[in-house]
């Protein structure tokens, strides 16, 4: 029968497998979390007339404050005309007027707007009028995407929280209406519903206020800003958390109808009054007779037991129903604010979602009301319910988590290229850890079938009061804290009542599955924050696409100079196999100073000789001022070698990065730093 078992497991895991690699082997192009895909003006762009307004066109649908999109001339003066809007009512640009009369300079464009999954991004670029020039922009003027510090810690901890209660009232809930109903009863139990219940709306409006901080970059002071609470229910993201706390209104009567309805004690069934009597004595039929009319009585007490038992059931169906839509509705107000709510097959992703999200919850906040069930001294047959539900609950995660890796992804190399793959890996590592607690608690389980005497639920002990029930209203204050003793002791009795080794064991394998699991909901949190592999793989640093050649007006191209010419030699492995995986990437600047510079870009292997590449990327950034960072496009020259234009508009300590892709899954970024000015 183990091997059956084993070899079942192993089929599935291999299946799984194949499917996602093959899945992962026919990724196409996806989108989520916004990216910039043009501007106008051009980044690093010189002009010749000032524009009237500037232009930003993105991925997906982004939504706007007021000061999404600021220019800044190169004094660092506003020269926007504020209150940004969409350009011809296209939910995915973003357009800002400008001052008339602009001077002739180099001018930055910062921007931050509300991806439509919910997410804030941010960035900067720069172009100038006339010619290029320095410019001394302020660091506090320019909004990259970063939050801040403490809004950012507290933001996350209240999702994580919110998934945490989430789980908690779903999965208590469904444990309570599926294995034990019995449990509705206990206090325990009926604390651990509320503490779930609490939890989330706490969280919930705790997120509604921190949103618009968090969006806007702002301190912990704007929590309680009403208009950018206002404006977080004018987002999707404010739309779904509203939603949430009505549907928690309703969730508060069903928790009232679960305990009321479950927590009656069912009515006893009727003993049939005279169903036992027999025929008279000595007749030559009696022993067939009372046969039949025992078989006969066992018949009506069970049709009587389950006619006694018809209320409970139908109640138990009907919470369950009215539970399994409100799970359902309270999903959505997370997956619909989410990745899955933009991209490819959203029609499929958003059910998949929900569809995860539930079975999370039925195992993870199973695993709390099961500790508290064995803590109640619960029989094998409520674990074994159990043990059932949370094996169809790893089957759709296994499932739904697969169809989730593959569309966040798209590529083997953005499993350990990207953020998001990285973290993926971490929350495959701890489910596979609470699959190994999973399968210790189902050995300790088929331990405790093959003993029946421990199988069997333990019945509360029944504890005598003690003589002398009037000395606990004594005001002798000895005499009560040794009363206090004394029914700490009986409690503690009744609970450890029947505390076997086989349920100690089965206890210690459900406490270390629940540990695990809360790292699970902090690893899922990072998850929906992180933009997801895919996208992080395909944006190319900034999404920017500057001009091809001179702009108009003949602007000249930037001025190189004899003896300003600064290399940087950056070598790099991307660890695949390839020729071109290890070698060096030497950047060139020229005239190394504020203002337009020609980049060059050569690629060198590990022989010294050029080498291409399928995909190469560079950009520039600034971190002391939160600049960039600013792509350079750049244009071949041969083998290797690339060249372009970087327009760095700050004296600084710069840093370099170069993207480098040797083969579909195999990528690096080496970077380095470098003075300008």
């Amino acid at each position: 029968m183990e091997k059956a078992a084993h070899r079942r497991i192993a089929g599935l895991l291999g299946t799984l497998g194949a499917l996602l690699a093959l899945m992962l082997a026919g990724a196409g192009p996806a989108a989520a979390h916004a990216t910039l895909e043009s501007t106008d003006p051009h980044q690093n762009s010189v002009v010749a007339a000032a524009p009237q307004a500037v232009t930003l066109t993105f991925s997906e649908s982004v939504s706007l404050s007021s000061d999404s999109v600021r220019v800044l001339d190169p004094a660092g003066k506003a020269v926007d005309t504020g209150n940004p809007g969409h350009a011809d009512g296209k939910a995915d640009t973003a357009r800002v007027g400008l001052n008339s009369g602009l001077a002739n300079g180099t001018y930055t464009v910062a921007w931050r707007a509300v991806s439509e999954d919910s997410h804030p991004i941010g960035g900067a670029f720069t172009f100038s009028i006339g010619a290029p020039s320095d410019t001394s922009v302020s660091a506090t003027a320019l909004q990259g995407a970063k939050a801040d510090g403490l809004v950012s810690a507290l933001y996350g901890t209240g999702r994580t929280v919110a998934y945490a209660a989430f789980a908690l009232l779903a999965g208590v809930a469904a444990f309570v209406l599926i294995c034990w109903p019995e449990g509705a009863t206990r206090r325990r139990v009926q604390r651990l519903l509320m503490t779930g219940w609490a939890a989330l709306l706490t969280s919930t409006v705790a997120v509604l206020m921190l949103r618009g901080p968090y969006e806007r970059g702002s301190g912990i002071g704007k929590a309680l800003d009403l208009s950018l609470v206002r404006a977080t229910l004018d987002e999707r993201i404010g739309t779904a958390l509203a939603a949430r706390l009505l549907l928690l209104a309703a969730s508060g009567v069903f928790l009232s109808l679960l305990v009321g309805q479950l927590g009656q004690p069912a009515r006893p069934a009727a003993r049939p009054g005279g169903a036992g009597t027999t025929g008279t004595d000595g007749s030559a039929g009696s022993a067939g007779s009372t046969g039949d009319e025992e078989a006969e009585e066992a018949e009506l007490r069970e049709l009587e037991q389950r006619v006694a038992e018809r209320p409970q059931r139908e109640a138990r169906l009907g919470l369950g129903v009215a539970g399994l839509v409100l799970s359902i509705a309270l999903a959505a107000t997370w997956v619909g604010a989410d990745h899955a709510s933009v991209g490819i097959q959203v029609w499929l992703s958003l059910p998949l979602g929900m569809l995860h999200l539930i079975a999370m919850a039925l195992w993870l906040g199973g695993l709390a009301a099961l500790l508290v069930a064995l803590r109640e001294g619960v029989g094998a047959q409520v674990v074994d319910r159990f043990s059932k539900v949370a094996f169809g609950s790893v089957a759709v995660l296994a499932a739904t988590g697969v169809y989730q890796s593959w569309r966040g992804l798209g590529s083997w190399g953005a499993l350990t290229g990207t953020e998001y793959g990285r973290l993926l890996l971490v929350k495959t590592g701890c489910v596979a850890v609470m699959l190994g607690a999973a399968w210790f608690s189902r050995t300790w389980l088929a331990r405790l079938r093959a003993a029946p005497a421990e199988a069997a639920e333990v019945e509360p002990a029944a504890v005598p009061e003690p003589v002398g029930v009037a000395a606990a209203h004594s005001e002798d204050p000895l005499r009560q804290a040794q009363l206090a003793r004394q029914q700490a002791a009986r409690e503690s009795a009744g609970r450890e009542r029947g505390l076997t080794p086989t349920r100690a064991g089965l206890r210690r394998s459900v406490l270390v599955e629940a540990l695990v699991a809360v790292a699970v909901l902090v690893v899922t949190t990072m998850l929906t924050n992180s933009p997801p592999g895919r996208v992080a793989s395909e944006v190319k640093a900034g999404a920017v696409a500057p001009a091809a050649g001179p702009a108009a007006g003949g602007a000249p191209a930037p001025q190189t100079e004899p003896g300003r010419t600064v290399e940087l030699k950056l070598p790099y492995d991307t660890k695949g196999r390839t020729p071109n995986a290890k070698g060096t990437a030497t950047v060139t600047l020229n005239p190394a100073r504020t203002g337009s510079n020609e980049v060059h870009l050569a690629l060198t292997g590990a022989d010294g000789q050029p080498v291409d590449v399928p995909e190469v990327q560079l950009a520039f950034t600034l971190p002391d001022r939160d600049l960039g960072p600013l792509p350079v496009a750049l244009t071949p020259e041969g083998t290797g070698r690339w060249s372009g234009t970087a327009q760095l508009p700050l004296a600084g300590t710069w840093v370099v990065s170069v993207q480098i892709r040797s083969s579909d899954i195999d990528q690096t970024t080496p970077t380095q730093q470098f003075k300008i000015g």
